[in-house]
C-alpha cells in the first residue's frame, strides 16, 4: 500500500480565528498519524492560481487519509475552517 497525501491550498479570510480550526484539527491528526509535509511557507507560483497557504499532510495509507478526513473529530475542525477559510482540498495516493 502507498502513502496518500491531503493537498490543501488556503485562503484564510480571519487570521484571528483561523487557530481555532488549528486546535480542534489537532485530535484528529494525533489519531490518524498525520506527519506535516509542507505547513505553510514561502512558495512562488509557476503557473495557474495559488492560495497563500499550502499544506501537504502524509498517512499511512488512502484508508487512512480518507478516515481522517470523514472522521467526528476532523468533521468539527472542518466547520470552524470554513467560517474562516476558503480552501481547495485533495487527498491523493502517493507513488
Amino acid at each position: 500500500m502507498s502513502k496518500a497525501y491531503w493537498i490543501v491550498r488556503v485562503s484564510v479570510r480571519d487570521e484571528q480565528r483561523y487557530p481555532e480550526y488549528l486546535a480542534a484539527a489537532g485530535p484528529a491528526f494525533q489519531k490518524y498519524g498525520a506527519k506535516f509535509i509542507v505547513r505553510g511557507g514561502a512558495f512562488e507560483a509557476m503557473e495557474g492560481t495559488a492560495r497563500e497557504r499550502n499544506v501537504v499532510v502524509e498517512f499511512a495509507d488512502r484508508a487512512t487519509a480518507d478516515a481522517c478526513y470523514r472522521s467526528p473529530e476532523y468533521t468539527s475542525a472542518k466547520a470552524i475552517r470554513q467560517k474562516y477559510a476558503d480552501a481547495d482540498f485533495i487527498i491523493i495516493d502517493g507513488a
